[in-house]
């Protein structure tokens, strides 16, 4: 699925009214699947000694794998107070509340440098905006990873590919290095 296909599947359901009334969104609320998540966090090697961060977290899938599968703790970000109190409500569910939070906050706003993994599903405008943040911020070592979308001007350190219901979900991995 190319950029293009992304958001005309997508645009009904910025329309439908996802969002909290009176938030503005720069990227419609759409969930990764279970498999292309649990991947994803494997990509980037996640453990016990992990925080992840999840910028755009929606109902928190990310950082709630993180904690219950990897044994990490985790950050949750989005702008929506209803993505946070599904957010919130599903880690109550899974038994992991203890682990994990969840904070209304700007993704720009939020400071990355106690992060040891970042978990993003963001439009490529929004990663290529992000990458001086995240590579200023994050210590060395830290591992980036991206659903769908690369960073433009940073060559990832790797790739993969997860097939769910006959669609190929690509993933990618950076590794920040500061020296």
């Amino acid at each position: 699925m190319d950029r293009r296909d992304f958001l005309l599947a997508t645009a009904g359901l910025a329309l439908g009214g996802c969002a909290t009334p009176g938030v503005e969104l720069d990227v419609p609320y759409v969930s990764t699947p279970h498999d292309v998540v649990e991947a994803m966090l494997a990509l980037a090697r996640v453990g016990p000694a992990d925080l992840v961060y999840d910028l755009g977290c929606g109902d928190g899938r990310f950082v709630i794998a993180a904690a219950r599968t990897f044994g990490a703790r985790g950050v949750g970000i989005d702008i929506d107070p209803a993505r946070i109190a599904d957010a919130n409500a599903a880690a109550r569910s899974e038994g992991v509340s203890e682990r994990v939070r969840f904070l209304q906050q700007d993704l720009f706003s939020v400071d990355l440098s106690p992060a040891t993994v970042v978990t993003l599903f963001l439009l490529p405008e929004l990663n290529d905006r992000l990458a001086p943040k995240l590579k200023r911020e994050l210590r060395d070592g830290a591992r980036v990873v991206s659903h769908r979308w690369t960073i433009r001007g940073w060559p990832p350190d790797e790739a993969i590919g997860v097939d769910v219901d006959e669609v190929r979900h690509e993933a990618f991995l950076w590794v920040n290095r500061k020296g």
